[in-house]
């Protein structure tokens, strides 16, 4: 099979000539090795897939050469070769990972078979951690950042623990590929992930979704249904905006905590299921556990691990970084020819306030990726409300007679300009230029200067990391 390297070790001259011959026959590559030693060294240069390993060989033999083996790189598929006297051996081997074992005489057909056999196994290997790659690509947290290194950090040790984790931060900061990096770096990596947006199910589908259902059970339930937790057994499961769950579904999530236990809508009987619970929301939990929206032991049991996941604003510096990666992967996605971004596009991005975070930059790199013609982007491209403010015409002072309405005049041109500057968010403002924030709101007032209706005009954005 092309492609495919194969190792065979064995004291014996006629088996690795023969086998060599049968197997290059079926285009393998193939090396040969005369002692476990000399074997061992052939197998670190040539990085073979399939090794063909005689258990019984004069100084160091088979089992040696496989825990040998094994502890260089553990992929590569060992077909165990014994004499009937070394079948003990063999079923040792086996155990310490090898794929089948050959008993001498060796078959043809049985040589072809287990060696394809391999083979196949090796390809779906090479499938999976190819898929595997693109994934991790996909999810992986990018930027150089203090407060992204913090979060690294964090979420390394939290992974090593059964602990639940309670995600907080703005929307499109990344809380799934957070929750997403504690999955692959569990224990429970090789088991499902099964994500489930709590904001996007109708209340009345919620526990069916969540826990299942019985056939019957409801109008509409013509089948049995496996909820999430089911699905999510010896995994994880994921509740992204778990502050929009009805207090009845709280309720059972506490039970799926605190027991171990789901209960199907429709059915009295209890499973139990073993499931590692990551929760995240964009809500202040405290504020809604005073209006009674959400419950108070719900909340202490999902926040035995919390963790933050930083706006944009608050690590302007990995912007470059993010740009750089989201051209690469929509480059090799979508086959685009790649494009670059000009150093003062970069500095807009750099300065913009992303209300949407990270998510909103990444949709913007693919649709310029998509719509611009230029190889490079500039500022020019950027969609309108990036622009950088066009430069006012200056105040004319040729009409004003009176000291106090020279001051007053120019008051108010250098506020509106600063109000511009920062996107008309108050608290900025007032912060950048040294004034109350009460004081830029009575001069707002008195001056008649228009702010535009802005849900973020009078929240924190902190202008540096930190």
């Amino acid at each position: 099979m092309e492609n495919i390297k194969v190792l065979v070790i064995d004291d014996e001259k006629n088996i690795l000539e023969s086998v060599k011959m049968v197997l290059s026959y079926e285009d393998y590559n193939v090396e040969t090795a005369a002692t476990g030693l000399d074997g061992i060294e052939l197998f670190k240069k040539t990085h073979p897939e399939i090794v063909l390993l005689d258990v019984k060989m004069p100084g160091f033999d088979g089992i040696q050469v496989l825990k040998s083996l094994k502890k260089i790189d553990e992929l590569p598929e060992v077909i165990m070769i014994s004499g009937h006297s070394g079948i003990e051996e063999a079923v040792e081997a086996s155990k310490l990972g090898a794929f089948d074992f050959l008993e001498k005489p060796i078959s043809r057909d049985k040589l072809l078979l287990t060696v394809r056999n391999a083979a196949e196994k090796v390809n779906l290997l090479k499938e999976n951690y190819t898929l595997k790659n693109i994934t991790e690509k996909k999810y992986q947290l990018i930027g150089r950042s203090k407060e992204l290194e913090r979060l690294r950090n964090t979420i390394q040790k939290v992974a090593k623990t059964p602990s639940t984790v309670l995600i907080t931060g703005e929307s499109g900061t990344g809380k799934e590929l957070i929750a997403r990096s504690i999955h692959n770096m569990s224990r429970r990596s090789n088991c499902k992930f099964v994500q489930v947006n709590c904001a996007a199910i109708p209340e009345e589908l919620i526990e069916s979704e969540l826990f299942g259902h019985e056939k019957g059970s409801f109008t509409g339930a013509y089948e049995k249904k496996i909820g999430k937790f089911e699905s999510a057994h010896n995994g994880t499961i994921f509740l992204d905006e778990i502050g929009d769950l009805s207090l009845k579904a709280q309720a059972k999530v506490l039970r799926v905590l605190e027991e171990g236990e789901i209960q199907r809508v429709g059915t009295a009987d209890i499973k139990k299921v073993d499931v590692r619970v990551i929760a995240a929301t964009n809500k202040n939990l405290d504020e809604e556990i005073k209006k009674e929206k959400f419950r108070e032991d719900l909340f202490f049991r999902l926040n035995v691990v919390p963790i933050y996941s930083p706006s944009l604003r608050e690590r302007s510096e990995d912007i470059p970084i993010l740009v750089d990666h989201f051209v690469n992967y929509y480059s090799e996605e979508n086959n685009f020819r790649r494009k670059s971004f000009s150093e003062k596009a970069i500095q807009r991005f750099t300065s913009y306030e992303w209300k949407g975070n990270v998510r909103e930059l990444r949709n913007l790199i693919e649709r310029l990726m998509i719509m611009s013609d230029s190889k490079i982007i500039d500022v020019e491209d950027l969609p309108e409300n990036m622009q950088p403010p066009r430069a006012e015409a200056p105040v004319d002072f040729s009409s004003v007679k009176l000291w106090k309405d020279f001051k007053n005049l120019s008051e108010k041109s250098f506020l509106e300009a600063k109000l511009k500057e920062f996107n008309f968010n108050i608290a900025r403002t007032a912060r950048e230029i040294d004034l109350p924030r009460s004081n830029l709101y009575k001069k707002i007032e008195s001056f008649d200067i228009i702010v535009p209706g802005n849900s973020e005009a009078d929240k924190e954005s902190p202008s540096t990391p930190g």
